[in-house]
């Protein structure tokens, strides 16, 4: 029961969640979709219980492909950033904005930055590369992520502001556009810096929203210094590069975490 109480948590959590917004948006589809994303994650937890090396990926393709394609391509809903600001511009508290309010902007509060480690469909894609430990030290470009942001926000205000027609469509074509683009740019990136995960690193405006309530984050990895032995196996294998051996809350990219456990699966005393 111990072994497998983040489990439970999780699918409470998010069976709660979908209960309510079914309830009170009296639209059973939220609680198809919570209950989905919920034993997905459940899943994972339980394969990495069980120690099955690829946990992580099976929820990932689970839940990333699930938004990109059913809720993206088929659904045509905007999932990106881009659609967020538009639900958030209309007053509609709808698909982006609920997306959001869950997994970006309130739900770090309780697993950090989980959404990137389990659930993006833009790290499921990157993932797959070569450079799943970054193979140079931390670029200081991180501000770029404030560009991305600024610029989400100043495409969509245009639309609204310039009254255009059609708006929705082009919020669907946006998000096509954008995934190619992020998926390119990714893929450039990651083999540039030799670092999967340089594009969530360095680019991706969600981060904006997903690092200052990860840093009160419930679910965090902690470290036994009793057992520690300072080997630093756990930092150079952290594809987030984070120094998981500092317990604060202020450690070295701290709200960075994505919770892969790569650092507890490789810690050789079973400190983290």
């Amino acid at each position: 029961m111990k072994k497998n109480l983040p489990l439970f948590l999780i699918l409470l959590i998010f069976e709660s969640i979908a209960v309510t917004l079914w309830l009170t948006k009296n639209n059973i589809f939220y609680l198809f979709n919570f209950s989905y994303i919920g034993i997905s994650i459940a899943l994972g937890l339980f394969l990495y219980s069980n120690n099955y090396k690829y946990a992580r990926r099976v929820v990932q393709l689970l839940v990333g492909s699930y938004m990109l394609i059913y809720l993206g391509l088929i659904c045509n809903e905007n999932m990106q950033i881009e659609g967020f600001w538009y639900y958030l511009f209309t007053g509609v508290f709808e698909a982006a904005t609920i997306h959001y309010a869950v997994a970006k902007i309130f739900g770090p509060l309780i697993f950090g930055r989980g959404w990137c480690g389990y659930a993006c469909w833009t790290a499921m894609i990157l993932d797959f590369l070569p450079f799943k430990i970054p193979q140079q030290p931390r670029k200081k470009i991180s501000w770029i992520r404030y560009i991305t942001f600024v610029l989400s926000f100043i495409f969509v205000s245009a639309l609204f502001l310039a009254k255009v027609k059609n708006i929705e469509k082009i919020m669907f074509y946006s998000f096509i556009i954008g995934n190619i683009l992020y998926y390119l740019v990714g893929i450039i990136l990651a083999y540039i810096c030799q670092d999967n995960r340089a594009f969530c690193k360095y680019i991706c405006p969600v981060t904006v929203f997903l690092k200052p309530m990860s840093y009160f984050s419930l679910f965090r990895v902690k470290c036994d210094k009793e057992k520690c032995i300072s080997c630093d196996k756990c930092k150079r294998v952290c594809p987030m590069n984070i120094d998981v051996t500092d317990n604060s809350r202020k450690r070295k990219n701290g709200t960075e975490c994505i919770l892969c456990m790569e650092c507890v699966k490789n810690c050789p005393k079973k400190a983290l």
